[in-house]
């Protein structure tokens, strides 16, 4: 997703229009209730009061038509911003539909523009690893470690959505590489997923976060090249955590061992510690 007129001090999130990538709606400095689901409405409902904007194109269009069918501007792209201006990541947001304008404290000609929005990725928890990202304090492993399982849903969300930013075009590992899994903190299959991806990509590294997403990863592109070597410390913990019941070929399986015959599968000796 392109971003024009990066130098805006501050803007956190940008907006354009999905059919038309020349049709921009403008950025903001913040984006308040976006990732807090409506109380009794479908999960994926907000009411996003994006403060400190400067509404254009489709967007802007909508901010006359409040109250009208009118002032819905349609579908879009919603780009998270870094320090330095550049998309770190972007949802795909549905039926934005402007409900108030008003002139922004910020000054400058800029508004506070109220809107609802559907988007089911916007998990609660996700700006505060975006705020991790965003001032450059990703650089220790085991930050999800004390995260309680809605948190850890949201770290592998925005783990996934940032990967690109985050890597910036280095290749993967080549084959061969010995990777270290801490199996200390998994105790259910989101927590693998965080330290897998850790183990592999480094802090809020993503490697998967469900069966088919890590066997997509193992398949390469994703930061490693099999064959390679995992080395799954404290394992035994993990296995009496990962318990959770899945259908096999043959009969049923733990999601322990389900994962390990998927690392067999795509060329990966794992060697448990």
């Amino acid at each position: 997703m392109r971003t024009p007129d990066r130098n805006g001090e501050g803007r956190k999130y940008a907006l354009t229009a999905d059919e038309d990538e020349a049709d921009f709606w403008g950025f903001a400095h913040d984006a308040e209730g976006l990732f807090t689901p409506l109380p009794g409405e479908d999960e994926g409902a907000r009411r996003v009061r994006f403060t400190g904007c400067d509404p254009r194109g489709g967007l802007l269009k909508s901010t006359g038509r409040v109250g009208s069918r009118r002032a819905a501007a349609g579908n879009a792209w919603l780009g998270v911003l870094g320090a330095d201006g550049a998309s770190m990541g972007s949802y795909f947001v549905n039926y934005v539909t402007v409900t108030d304008v008003r002139p922004s404290p910020r000054g400058g000609g800029l508004v506070d523009l109220t809107v609802t929005l559907w988007c089911d990725q916007l998990l609660p928890g996700a700006a505060e690893v975006w705020d991790l990202i965003r001032a450059g304090r990703l650089q220790r492993t085991g930050l999800w470690h004390g995260l309680d399982p809605e948190a850890r849903r949201a770290w592998l969300s925005v783990a996934l959505c940032s990967r690109e930013y985050r890597r910036r075009g280095r290749p993967d590992a080549p084959a061969g590489r010995v990777f270290t899994l801490d199996g200390r903190h998994v105790v259910d299959a989101d927590s693998f997923y965080c330290a897998i991806g850790e183990a592999v990509n480094g802090p809020c590294g993503y490697f998967g976060w469900n069966l088919d997403a890590l066997v997509d990863c193992l398949r390469g592109r994703w930061g490693a090249t099999a064959p390679f070597t995992l080395e799954w410390q404290d394992s035994a913990e993990a296995r009496s955590r990962l318990e959770e019941i899945r259908p096999g070929p043959d009969d049923e399986e733990t999601l322990f061992d389900v994962i390990l015959e998927i690392f067999e599968e795509q060329g990966v000796r794992v060697v448990l510690r």
